[in-house]
């Protein structure tokens, strides 16, 4: 058996464990090496990648000439070349002299070496024959760069402390690059002014108190309710995965009321880059189309937030979309399997003194599992199933005589406890059942084909909402009044007839019939009696129900008295009438 290495998947900072390429300070970008523009902040240290995109752009873009919004008095006329091929940095890495880690006095020699460049190593990779051909090694991990763009963007917007990218620092040192004298510091109160893109108190506790109300479809995501905290108005314990979800979902919304439009756009620019970018689908077009808008908006952030905003992070951006369009779709290339696994991993662990044996054995164990249930015609007898949430089994279906909707028994996922429906609540529960039970679907069709002729210049939206406003009154009075021409004509009741104890007549008409009234009926044997008197108009709101029982006889017609009409089918008389099977979709002759 042979197999061959793709590439490598993994984390940033353990990214330059593997190609040799250090992701730390102002060379941190694997891609632009040493042709990156970032520098040092004079007032924080930190490295700033501000002012670093405008080489992305077209040559003839108005952002290259602009010499206000980004560093002042400059302009961009330089290219980023392209990326280097697998042959250019071996040459390089054979040039500086480099070594392999397994080589002697490789230690020495290549810190020596990594002091003038952001070379560290020579990796071992690079003995693979087949390695220079590859045209992406290493991937970037889509998963933490979402994870950290949106911790910066969130800490300060919300203005969290000690996490915000505006700080005194920042405002200090924003002047010395940029033109915003509006945010100087007042040398009279020696405070700052506001700036428009970090929320006020009003605003954070309405924001957060929407998201703690928020629900989500089961396994959707998290509950981010418990990672509110109304009281210091800040998030807290937000794993990657809930991260993921509010940066692509809920931030462009959270924000939309709050923020205005000159701040919110590039936002949400972001956030449908990064919901493109991990779609399950991608063409090649598409991706060209990200890799020319990434830059645009990186620039249109950096004429929003200082210059303290930008770090390596901010900057991977730019290259997401050109390693989409090698290697494919993000979802098999970013961390979360590997993270999963490493969770897996964890569980193993019995004995914290020696962490890697623990693992070693577990696996070990449930590789012997594995192949030992190989021997077993169901699996592994000892090992129980794990049901899912919200399953549903065959075996839970013990009535085949119900609608469709309601065979599927369902589960409770939380507290059980009894309360009575709102008015609302009521009406979509009632609006769901109908719109998605089979049987009624023919009751649809009659609806629809009535309305189009009502409502003709309605497009769909509008009228899908129509049919879920006006169908269940519609549908009701329907019904009863069908039932109610058939009892006053001494004719048949159509409905669903099925045999053995309990069975239950459903009393719908035939929406194929206009009446309800079967002529000549000559679908089934079955016969029952219908009493022979004067049946008053019946109430379309209250029709009574019709229950067929054990002696197959029909029981709840009311007539004028208020008696109850009782007839047995033992004893068929020559006011018998035969009932027909219910099939809404058929005309009977």
């Amino acid at each position: 058996m042979r197999a061959a290495l793709m590439w490598t998947i993994n984390d940033f900072p353990a990214y330059s464990m593997m190609p040799g390429w250090s992701t730390a300070g102002m060379l941190a970008c694997p891609h632009c090496m040493e042709d990156s523009n970032a520098f040092r902040l004079i007032k924080s240290g930190k490295q700033s990648w501000f002012d670093n995109h405008r080489k992305f752009l077209t040559m003839n873009h108005p952002y290259r000439r602009n010499i206000k919004d980004f560093i002042k008095n400059r302009k961009v006329t330089k290219k980023f070349p392209r990326v280097r091929s697998g042959d250019e940095i071996l040459q390089d890495l054979n040039n500086r002299g480099l070594r392999n880690v397994i080589d002697v006095d490789a230690e020495v020699v290549n810190v020596s070496i990594s002091k003038t460049c952001g070379w560290n190593k020579k990796s071992i990779f690079w003995d693979l024959p087949y390695w220079r051909e590859h045209l992406l090694r290493h991937n970037l991990d889509v998963l933490h760069i979402e994870k950290n763009v949106f911790d910066n963007i969130f800490n300060t917007v919300f203005n969290i402390p000690g996490k915000t990218k505006d700080t005194y620092k920042s405002r200090d040192e924003l002047n010395k690059y940029c033109r915003h004298p509006q945010f100087a510091q007042n040398l009279v109160t020696s405070k700052y002014p506001d700036v428009p893109f970090v929320l006020n108190k009003s605003q954070k506790k309405d924001a957060l108190e929407w998201v703690k109300k928020l629900r989500f479809p089961d396994g959707y995501a998290s509950n981010l309710g418990r990672c509110v905290d109304v009281n210091k108005l800040k998030m807290f314990g937000m794993k990657s995965h809930d991260c993921h979800v509010f940066m692509q979902r809920l931030l462009p919304i959270a924000l939309r009321e709050f923020l205005p439009n000159r701040i919110w756009e590039p936002i949400t620019e972001i956030s449908l880059f990064f919901k493109q970018l991990t779609s399950s689908s991608l063409t090649d077009e598409e991706l060209r189309n990200l890799d020319e808008q990434i830059p645009v908006i990186l620039c249109n952030l950096e004429k929003i937030f200082p210059p303290s905003f930008f770090d390596s992070m901010e900057h991977l951006l730019v290259h997401l979309a050109y390693e989409a369009r090698i290697a494919g779709p993000i979802h098999y290339r970013w961390m979360y399997p590997p993270e999963r696994y490493l969770r897996k991993i964890k569980h193993k662990i019995m004995n914290k003194a020696q962490v890697e044996g623990s693992i070693s054995i577990g696996y070990i164990m449930d590789e012997a599992a594995k192949f030992a249930s190989f021997y077993f015609k169901e699996g592994d007898p000892t090992l129980p199933l794990k049901e899912k949430r919200n399953e549903v089994y065959l075996d839970d279906i013990v009535n085949d005589d119900m609608f469709e909707i309601f065979k599927p028994p369902g589960k409770a996922i939380c507290a059980e406890g009894k309360r009575y429906l709102a008015d609302n609540e009521y009406t979509a529960a009632h609006q769901y059942v109908l719109m998605n039970c089979p049987e009624v679907q023919p009751f649809i069709d009659v609806f629809v084909r009535e309305k189009r002729k009502q409502f003709l210049n309605l497009n769909d939206e509008a009228f899908n909402a129509v049919t879920e406003q006006e169908f269940p009154s519609w549908f009701e009075k329907y019904v009863h009044n069908h039932m109610a021409r058939g009892r006053g004509r001494g004719s048949t009741l159509p409905g669903r007839t099925s045999s053995g104890r309990g069975s239950k007549a459903s009393g719908m008409p035939d929406p194929g019939r206009g009446s309800g009234v079967d002529e000549t009926p000559q679908q089934t044997e079955e016969v029952v009696n219908v009493p022979q008197q004067q049946h008053q108009q019946t109430d379309p709101h209250h029709g009574p129900e019709i229950v067929m029982n054990d002696q197959e006889t029909w029981e709840g017609e009311e007539g004028e008295d208020g008696d109850v009409g009782e007839s047995s089918s033992e004893h068929p008389t020559d006011e018998t009438l035969p009932i027909a099977q219910f099939d809404p979709t058929i005309d009977n002759p």
